[in-house]
């Protein structure tokens, strides 16, 4: 039998519910409980915010996208491109030209990212379920069109099914401007809107235009290179795996990124933020964990005459040093227990109910209430800190004044 153990619990779980030094053992764990408690729920917060911008962005972004290191452009027609096709892990590839413009509808103006793709970009992402009104279309066989975000669309006053098209100016390739005429070192192209989408990111939402790709390779002085490829993989197949294979056959010159590296930075801030959230709310729970030292130092007061008896049964130091370790480091873990199933159950709650809603004006938010998503590892974390934490808390007052009793 663990004799330490054993007294700490009998210590902790008194019959003598009177007590103050129980009732303030209880105020303690009830402490690192809350602060516990808020950490689960900050935390799956934070994750549920994340996984939520993961999806807009998973219907947005390819799984892959290839970029050239060097310049702006590459030729797809090269080997080491076309081996792709031959690719039995590769559903489909899509050819982007992408740069910036200028957009002029009636009197308004605004610079804006002109992104051109091929007839396949629609079935690489998954950009219908984006569409906020009309279709993803960018010819009808006629007229040129394009696909304006909400926000863009908004600026210059544009919408679907407007009889006015949108003039594109884009500055001509290696073309110096010339006073006299500035006109002629750009290019002009039109185009009238078929759809306006909707990704809840101003990146996007308010900068991007989508064309074709002759239009694209027209206005910018594009022969037959384009400025990225947009790869949609075979269903089933290790994502992983086939990012590092396409890497190794197309060599150190060409960047092949999934869709967690494409906004890498935005992902890497969000992370930041959550772990900050993490350390300071880990320093209020140190807080709270110093209760536990006040309560373990009352209890050894009151426990002298305790000690004394177990002095002259035979304990020796390390003995009643552990047995008060113990003592604080379970007040700690049953605060850390009880905070990590309430903190579990209010998730629970708002998962199922949404009872904490996100307020504003209706469609201002992408979701009514906060999203909250577990994370096993997390719990695991915080479980782990927390449990530290208090035994580290334990330990200085646990042997200082039980050396104290025994002088």
């Amino acid at each position: 039998m663990n004799l330490p153990l054993y007294i700490a619990k009998r210590y902790l779980f008194s019959k003598k519910s009177h007590n103050a030094i129980n009732i303030i053992s209880i105020i303690s764990a009830s402490g690192v409980a809350v602060g516990t408690l808020a950490l689960v729920c900050v935390l799956s917060v934070f994750n549920g915010f994340q996984g939520l911008i993961e999806d807009l962005f998973g219907k947005f972004d390819p799984q892959l996208q290839i970029t050239v290191n060097e310049g702006k452009s590459f030729d797809p027609q090269i080997p080491s491109i076309q081996s792709l096709y031959t690719m039995t892990e590769i559903a489909l590839i899509s050819e982007v030209v992408q740069d910036n413009a200028l957009l002029i509808f009636s009197d308004k103006q605004t610079p804006a990212v002109v992104k051109g793709v091929s007839d396949t970009y629609s079935r690489v992402n998954e950009i219908d379920d984006i569409i906020l009104d009309g279709d993803f279309k960018l010819s009808d066989g006629v007229f040129d069109l394009g696909v304006a975000g909400v926000g863009l669309a908004q600026t210059l006053g544009c919408g679907v099914r407007f009889v006015e098209p949108v003039q594109l100016f884009a500055p001509k390739r290696n073309e110096r401007i010339n006073l006299a005429r500035p006109d002629n070192a750009f290019t002009s192209e039109f185009i009238f809107l078929s759809g306006i989408f909707m990704v809840q990111q101003a990146k996007y939402d308010t900068n991007l235009l989508f064309v074709n790709i002759p239009l694209a390779r027209k206005l910018f002085g594009y022969d037959k290179e384009v400025t990225s490829l947009e790869l949609k993989l075979v269903e089933g197949v290790n994502e992983l795996q086939v990012q590092k294979k396409v890497q190794a056959m197309l060599g150190e010159g060409f960047s092949v990124k999934n869709k967690y590296e494409q906004q890498a930075e935005f992902f890497k801030m969000m992370e930041v933020e959550k772990w900050i959230t993490y350390l300071i709310l880990s320093f209020i729970v140190l807080i709270a964990i110093f209760n536990v030292v006040g309560s373990l130092s009352m209890l050894i007061i009151d426990k002298k005459a305790d000690i004394q008896i177990l002095r002259h049964l035979g304990a020796n130091k390390t003995l009643i040093f552990r047995i008060f370790l113990l003592e604080g480091w379970l007040i700690s873990n049953i605060g850390v227990l009880v905070g990590v199933v309430l903190g579990l159950f209010v998730c629970w709650i708002q998962i199922q109910f949404g009872v904490l809603s996100l307020h504003g004006t209706d469609g201002a938010y992408i979701v009514e209430a906060y999203p909250v998503l577990i994370k096993w590892v997390d719990i695991a974390i915080i479980t782990i800190t927390v449990s530290a934490l208090g035994f580290i808390a334990a330990i200085y007052p646990a042997y200082m004044l039980t050396k104290s009793t025994q002088e």
